[in-house]
């Protein structure tokens, strides 16, 4: 009798356990310590699941007293892989490269540099190659900003520097954004303020013609931060709510802590569009660039409302070794209809 609950115990705990980390929007548990960080690896989790099934069965086999209970658990197991394939399935994996440039699109870079640590000569390579309008850099200092603009004039490319820092002591604590000239004068506007912890920058066109455009920088999720962080993620839904809006940076969440920050069917943050999930590679993670893409969190994010259409989408994979945590992330945008 006592094995049996015991047993029932167990099931009904793995059951809850791998029912939140498959869905935790269900009971609003995405914000919740622990949970806010399983899930931002849902591709992980699922390898662990996979792990945890083969050992399972070969207890079930091996331990005889065990297989009632271990065929119940290999059943929640199998549910839990399949659920968190067909969700980053859905999301996708596709990662075709950019489609090629037309007139009037805009294309938009995100980098979190990691305190400059690719340097202000790779930075402006990725932007020129890419062709980049937009160049969101979270934690990268004013001075490599300047830096990197400079590069692209010299290569026929010219952007204006807008830049935040909450203090010279770390280079964390600053974000830079670059846009090209052809959008028009940018000047910082704050609004809104900024994110607490680490900066985000608000830029809007001095001429009033032209999108607004965020680079966004949330701090990350970990214990002593987690109000802030939940706080910052309400301020990006602030700052994106609107008619004419692009937002890309370092956002330290997934699409699964967006389920109560989104203000119409269809959007991710405010009244902006994730460009990933719209057009395909959502679940390319990219953090920390440790782990293969297939596994990595997908938390940069190029972001957009309605009137901006993503054409493509593409994870950066080249520049693991150039001394960031993070992948960059492109997106090429066009005017809705």
């Amino acid at each position: 009798m006592i094995r049996r609950l015991a047993a029932a115990v167990v099931v009904l705990a793995v059951a809850a356990a791998l029912l939140v980390t498959a869905w935790p929007q269900l009971f609003g548990m995405q914000y919740l310590p622990i949970v806010a960080q399983v899930i931002a690896l849902r591709a992980v989790a699922g390898l662990v699941a996979v792990g945890l099934l083969v050992v399972v069965t070969i207890l079930a086999i091996v331990v005889r007293p065990f297989r009632r209970l271990g065929a119940s658990l290999m059943v929640m197991l199998v549910v839990f892989i399949a659920v968190t394939g067909a969700v980053l399935a859905t999301r996708g994996f596709g990662d075709g490269g950019l489609d090629a440039s037309v007139d009037g699109d805009i294309t938009v870079l995100a980098w979190n540099t990691l305190g400059d640590a690719p340097g202000a000569e790779a930075i402006a390579e990725l932007a020129i190659e890419t062709g980049a309008d937009i160049v969101s850099l979270p934690e990268t200092t004013e001075e490599t900003a300047i830096e990197v603009a400079g590069l692209m004039k010299a290569a026929g490319r010219p952007m204006w520097v807008n830049h935040i820092a909450l203090d010279q002591i770390s280079k964390a604590r600053s974000t830079s954004l670059l846009t090209s000239v052809d959008l028009g004068q940018y000047s910082l506007d704050t609004t809104l303020g900024t994110t607490e912890v680490v900066p985000s920058v608000i830029a809007t066109p001095d001429d009033g013609q032209g999108p607004t455009i965020i680079a966004a920088h949330p701090v990350a999720p970990i214990p002593d931060y987690l109000d802030s962080w939940r706080s910052d993620l309400e301020w990006l839904r602030a700052a994106c709510t609107g008619d004419d809006i692009i937002m890309a940076g370092d956002f330290n969440s997934t699409i699964d802590h967006y389920a109560r920050l989104a203000n119409a069917p269809g959007a991710a943050i405010g009244d902006c569009v994730d460009a990933a999930q719209s057009t395909g590679p959502a679940a390319v993670g990219t953090w920390p660039t440790d782990l293969p893409a297939v596994l990595g969190a997908p938390i940069d994010h190029v972001m957009a409302t309605p009137n901006w259409r993503s054409t493509s989408v593409e994870v950066i994979r080249d520049r693991d070794d150039f001394g960031s945590d993070h992948r960059p992330i492109v997106a090429r945008f066009v005017r809705a209809g």
